[in-house]
This record gives C-alpha cells, sequence and structure tokens, in this order.
C-alpha cells in the first residue's frame, strides 16, 4: 500500500454495517427477528450457549470483545418495562451465570453489561431486547480498536460458544 501499513481486514463486519442480513421486512416482527430464530435452529448456527425457561444466552455474532454474550427473553418485547416479573429475575440470574462462566472459561477481569432500549440509544435490533454481556481485560482497548478501529477475536465463535455450552452449570 502506498502509505506502508499492515491492514487486518474483518468484512463479515460490513454484512453488520451495510444491513445486507437484514431480514427483508425488518427486525420488528418475529419471524424476521434473529433472536427469535436462533432457540429454534441448531446449536453450531445459533450460538445458543444455554436455555433457560423463558430467557436464552447467544454468543453476539458481531462481538464487541471475544466471548460476547447477550442475554435474550423468548417472548418478542423491545423494552425492559414489557418483561414480566419473572422474565425480569431470569435475566438477571442467567446474566450472573453468564458472568460466572465467562470468568471461569476465560478469565475476565471485568465486564460491561447494558441494554440499548431503542434504535437512537444505539440497538442494532431494537425490536428485541438484549442484554449485553462484554468480558473485559486490562489492556484490551489497545491501539487496534482505538487506532485501527478493527478488534481481533482470537476465535472462532463456534468454539467460543461449545466452550461456554460445557462450562455452563446444569
Amino acid at each position: 500500500m502506498a502509505d506502508g501499513l499492515d491492514r487486518l481486514w474483518t468484512p463479515h463486519r460490513m454484512t453488520y454495517i451495510s444491513g445486507e442480513d437484514r431480514p427483508e421486512g425488518g427486525y420488528e416482527k418475529p419471524g424476521g427477528c434473529p433472536f427469535c430464530l436462533a432457540p429454534g435452529r441448531p446449536a453450531e448456527e445459533s450460538l445458543v450457549v444455554a436455555r433457560g425457561e423463558r430467557v436464552f444466552v447467544v454468543l453476539n455474532l458481531y462481538p464487541y470483545n471475544p466471548g460476547h454474550l447477550l442475554v435474550c427473553p423468548y417472548r418478542h418485547v423491545a423494552d425492559y418495562t414489557d418483561l414480566d416479573p419473572a422474565e425480569t429475575v431470569e435475566l438477571g440470574v442467567l446474566t450472573q451465570t453468564a458472568m460466572r462462566v465467562v470468568r471461569r472459561v476465560s478469565n475476565a477481569h471485568g465486564f460491561n453489561l447494558g441494554m440499548n432500549q431503542g434504535g437512537v440509544a444505539g440497538a442494532g435490533i431494537a425490536a428485541h431486547l438484549h442484554q449485553h454481556v462484554v468480558p473485559r481485560w486490562g489492556g484490551d482497548a489497545n491501539f487496534m480498536p482505538v487506532i485501527g478501529r478493527t478488534k481481533v477475536l482470537p476465535q472462532l465463535l463456534t468454539d467460543t460458544r461449545d466452550l461456554f455450552a460445557r462450562a455452563w452449570p446444569g
């Protein structure tokens, strides 16, 4: 290249950025929502790590960090206030379990937990509530994401899913 810089390419992210993988009718209806479809697909395809009665845990297809999990209700609801009390409790319990599993499997030093409520708040799929569980390590925000605007993930998502699923209690 003319500037002499090395480049690491992450072309899989363009599908997300461009919206190419967005279903024709959008995410608003359960038939096109990946969080509604995931529990019915095989684990290797869906990346579902664990299933509760009302809530499930899935790897983020476009992770911020290795082991980035999403905790989702099975019901297609958009807002945290739409959860019933049992869903709220199970979402919290599975979030705690997810943190324990990630610590055990990959020795995370900390976590970012959060929900983006609505498109204006940054939710990529605003129609189906999901809580992010993002593992963090000292020094993980190095020059790659800061300068290179690229995240390097050292493991295939299916391999990460298998590790977490095997470590999940019960």
